[in-house]
């Protein structure tokens, strides 16, 4: 749906980066996707493939991948960081030195789903610090229902792109939509940033009922009384409610606590075979971004003083050693109140 080719700079070469920077180049858009790792870089550029993150899944072949971020970002129109929540802040630093010379009328976004632990800023205020010359008024962020392992092997997908600034929206909209990649508009950055935040808490809670063996009347209950929970907080927070109905909010909770392809969703699974957290992240060799959201959203909570009983259940587990047995006792024996 492109109608012109447009370069884009994709930082991190993680499995959502990787899909991300193929579906554009896919497109006809030129595209450098930068990496650390340069053995993941080498491989891009060779055999088109990411094993590490996305084993066998090819690449688009015009996708080129780099370890120089000068490089990377050279040119660029699109910025798009994808990132770790605690790389981001390093990451834009180093971008933001380099943007004068590489990229100076380029616009920038996000597709990183965190909260930063104390300060409890969202990903695009982060960036913001870090790189004081931009706004984040004209800053966009893509969110949706989006594993990135179905979104390579091109899957119908739909997500949503979020920024204040329409005119950048509907640039990143008809730079990645096609024929399997649905995008759509809205105008709530904040309220899409806390919706995919903290939706990955609750997956993380999915997971656990998963490996519990709990019904599907459980996960439904837990969809449904945990997005009431995402709401509460996201718009005492400045979101708008029709945002945490929508593609960015309803639709990636429940993608995100049903499936095994998120990580947050089998870390849960883990947790409820009695490992511990630190041997679920060993073992899965990957971020699961909804652990620390756990903190910040229990922070969080706790400040504004809204009540998030799932969200702060998977804390205790994750913080406090609290018992999985217990905890689920404890949700079923809260007084009983109104559903509003």
């Amino acid at each position: 749906m492109t109608s012109k080719t447009t370069k884009i700079a994709v930082i991190g070469a993680g499995s959502w980066g990787t899909a991300l920077a193929s579906t554009f180049s896919g497109n006809g858009n030129q595209v450098m996707l930068w990496g650390h790792n340069a053995n993941d870089v080498d491989e891009i550029n060779r055999s088109h493939h990411n094993s590490r993150y996305l084993k066998d899944a090819l690449l688009d072949d015009k996708l080129q991948a780099s370890t120089d971020l000068a490089a990377a970002l050279n040119g660029a129109e699109i910025v798009l960081f994808v990132v770790p929540t605690v790389a981001i802040r390093e990451v834009a630093r180093e971008v933001g030195k380099l943007l004068s010379l590489t990229a100076p009328d380029a616009f920038f976004g996000h597709a990183i789903k965190g909260i930063e632990v104390d300060s409890n800023k969202r990903i695009s205020q982060m960036i913001c610090e870090e790189m004081p010359l931009l706004n984040e008024s004209d800053l966009f962020f893509i969110s949706g229902p989006s594993h990135a392992e179905s979104v390579i092997r091109h899957a119908i997908t739909l997500v949503a792109v979020a920024s204040a600034n329409k005119g950048n929206a509907q640039k990143v909209q008809q730079a990645l939509s096609n024929s399997f990649f649905r995008v759509y508009t809205n105008s709530d950055l904040p309220g899409s940033e806390y919706a995919a935040a903290l939706k990955n808490v609750l997956a993380i809670a999915g997971g656990i009922l998963q490996g519990l063996g709990m019904a599907d009347n459980t996960q439904a209950a837990l969809i449904t009384r945990g997005l009431a929970e995402m709401r509460r907080l996201g718009i005492a927070l400045g979101g708008q409610p029709a945002t945490f109905d929508g593609l960015a909010g309803l639709g990636d909770l429940i993608v995100t606590a049903t499936s095994a392809n998120s990580r947050n969703f089998r870390a849960g699974v883990a947790l409820a075979g009695n490992k511990n957290i630190e041997q679920v992240q060993k073992e899965m060799g990957m971020v699961i971004e909804g652990v620390r959201t756990a903190k910040a959203v229990d922070q969080l909570s706790k400040n504004n003083k809204i009540s998030m009983p799932i969200s702060q259940s998977v804390y205790k587990i994750l913080y406090e050693n609290a018992k999985i047995e217990d905890v689920v006792a404890d949700l079923m024996n809260r007084p009983l109140i109104s559903e509003e």
